[in-house]
């Protein structure tokens, strides 16, 4: 019976996507810890493995060429005092930068609404498929920040409520 139910489960794994959707909703060098930790977040993802054209990065791109940034080229999230640390840029794929950091444009991802992004990647996951949301930066009771607007609960839920069934698993954590 155990091995029917391992079977099962390993069937079921083979029949699945993973999906990842990380936002960084500011911009600035004031604000580098939101990018910055999106950034170590798909290198995490992409180095356990994760198929990076099912990795979604929304972030304005402003702090790696920063004046105030003294590592041009470089973001790093964590301090290292024996080693140089580890840049997270290096190897980035951003698909939405600087004014396409925007509610509507997560929104219309999470929906797989290709259209609204003019052609930009969205999800395209089956009932079968997994979803990790993260998303970093400013917000406050009913809201989350993106550099010019605001996403409301309202919206978000609505949005979860459209999507439901579309996928098998979603996590979303909010940082």
């Amino acid at each position: 019976m155990k091995v029917i139910i391992l079977l099962a489960v390993v069937l079921c794994l083979a029949y699945s996507e993973q999906w990842a959707v990380l936002v960084a909703g500011s911009n600035t060098f004031s604000n580098y810890r939101h990018q910055a930790d999106v950034f170590h977040a798909y290198q995490t993802l992409a180095k356990n493995g994760f198929d990076k054209d099912h990795i979604i990065t929304f972030a304005f791109d402003d702090i790696v060429n920063s004046v105030s940034n003294p590592f041009k080229g470089k973001v790093f999230n964590k301090p290292t005092y024996q080693s140089p640390g580890v840049d997270v840029y290096d190897g980035i794929h951003i698909d939405y930068k600087g004014a396409d950091v925007t509610p509507e444009n997560f929104l219309a991802v999470l929906e797989g609404n290709s259209a609204a992004t003019k052609g930009k990647k969205v999800l395209e996951a089956t009932p079968q498929d997994n979803i990790f949301i993260f998303f970093s930066d400013h917000g406050a009771p009913g809201l989350i920040a993106f550099p010019s607007k605001y996403l409301y609960a309202d919206q978000l839920i609505q949005t979860f409520n459209k999507i439901t069934g579309k996928f098998g698993k979603l996590v979303f954590y909010l940082e």
